[in-house]
């Protein structure tokens, strides 16, 4: 028995980062857990000795008599349907301007004026009731183009070590790749791919490759782990620029990606076989997506989650073009307001989640203001948008860049090396929070709406 013990303890301390547990009740009384992501099947044969066998087709055989056998998955996604995907990712934060900034072609977490995260970081996000982190990332500068595209190590095991702080919480977490396409700029171009089939083959070569390392890398990390293709991929024009002209060439470019990193990541195996995967649509933007998107083919089913973004009105929540939202404010956009969230989130939820597919809307959010009146319009936005996601079955995760400054682009909460609240940060994200897991029956949108400033 001593030996048998000595066996699984080494077992557990290679893969102790595993995130489900087997765990064995033997007849003498004694519990022994086995850590791992990777189980296939758990077979007990008539003498009561247990095999288990992982995705790899290894087998683990247990050389003692066992009473009873649990296989436990912690900090998972309920995939009952599309609802409940999307209650299990909940209200989540973006680690923004961090792990995608980046200076002279090369991205680095600290080129953008934010101190590095900590594990505090994201304790401090679990504390205040956050439950998904999206971990923007941009590869540039970490990518040898002459060796198949291989992926610097330092930098993947960096990606990694942040992941791993999520995890450590209890979080899920989302990783891509960000600014790679950022308005056609970089490798990831659509702008010329879609115009061009070589650029596009050359494009589709890098991305798989780059995705199947990624995936190889997270290949043991349970499904807490999610992967989005890419962010906010455009020509340049933002969705008013040649793909409204091209006739579908760019839309088409864009859903052939998505379906070399689908393909891509399930060729790593191990988890990534059932991995949560994020699709984009062209920009993030929701009619693009709507009218463009097409779904990958998947060897597995139930596991794809359509990703866009909402900031609408732009001119209210990012720009500061104007002070104050929604049907009581008089200095307001002439578009964007409270019927517009709404009819918005219910295409979203017509389209793909009353056919069982998730929607997570990666970044919404709305800048700090100038004054207390300000910030009360900017409190009801915030709440308003949260409370129709979470009425629609939709996740979604508020932007943070770290800035703890007012107007355009001010979207601070939180410092992101400590945790701790940056301007009034703390009442922000106490009204999302409520807003998305308030239960309570005389909570509601029109509750909100009536009690506007």
């Amino acid at each position: 028995m001593k030996k048998t013990f000595l066996a699984i303890s080494s077992i557990i301390s290679t893969i102790a980062s595993a995130q489900n547990q087997v765990e064995l009740a033997l007849w003498n009384g004694d519990t022994v857990r086995y850590n791992t992501t990777s189980v296939a099947s758990i077979d007990v044969n008539d003498s009561d000795m247990v095999s288990i066998k992982l995705l790899d087709s290894s087998v683990v055989d247990y050389g003692y008599r066992v009473k009873h056998v649990e296989f436990k998955k912690g900090n998972v996604i309920d995939d009952t349907n599309a609802w409940t995907i999307g209650y299990s990712l909940g209200l989540g934060w973006n680690l923004g301007n961090q792990l995608e900034s980046f200076a002279d072609g090369v991205s680095s977490e600290t080129a953008w004026g934010n101190d590095t995260c900590t594990q505090r970081t994201f304790d401090k996000l679990k504390e205040y009731g956050f439950s998904v982190i999206r971990i923007p990332v941009t590869w540039l500068g970490h990518v040898d183009e002459e060796n198949d595209y291989k992926i610097d190590e330092e930098w993947l095991n960096y990606v990694g070590k942040v992941v791993h702080y999520a995890k450590k919480a209890g979080l899920k977490a989302i990783i891509n790749m960000h600014h790679d396409g950022a308005e056609s700029k970089y490798w990831l171009d659509i702008k010329n791919a879609a115009t061009n089939e070589e650029v596009n083959k050359q494009v589709k070569r890098r991305f798989g490759r780059m995705w199947r390392q990624i995936a190889e890398h997270f290949k043991e990390e349970g499904d807490y782990l999610l992967f989005e293709a890419f962010n906010e991929i455009h020509d340049g024009g933002w969705g008013w620029g040649n793909n409204r002209y091209d006739g579908g060439r760019q839309y088409e470019t864009l859903n052939g990606w998505l379906q070399v990193f689908v393909d891509s990541v399930r060729a790593a195996g191990y988890e990534n076989m059932n991995r949560y995967l994020c699709l984009p649509g062209y920009d993030c933007a929701t009619e693009y997506t709507i009218n463009n998107l097409r779904i990958p083919n998947d060897v597995v089913k139930n596991r794809l989650i359509v990703a866009v973004h909402d900031y609408d009105p732009y001119d209210y929540s990012i720009a500061c073009n104007y002070s104050e939202w929604g049907h009581t404010g008089s200095n307001v956009a002439n578009y964007g307001d409270e019927n517009a969230i709404v009819n918005t989130f219910e295409q979203l939820k017509n389209k793909y989640i009353l056919n069982n597919i998730p929607v997570f809307i990666g970044e919404f959010g709305s800048a700090h203001r100038y004054n207390e009146r300000q910030e009360e319009f900017r409190k009801y936005y915030l709440e308003y948008v949260v409370k129709a996601a979470r009425d629609h079955g939709i996740s979604l995760a508020v932007w943070d860049n770290g800035w703890d400054g007012t107007g355009q682009e001010a979207f601070g909460l939180i410092n992101h090396n400590t945790g701790e609240c940056i301007n009034n940060g703390q009442d922000i994200i106490d009204v999302m929070v409520n807003a998305y897991y308030n239960d309570d029956e005389n909570y509601t949108l029109e509750s909100i709406y009536n009690t506007a400033p």
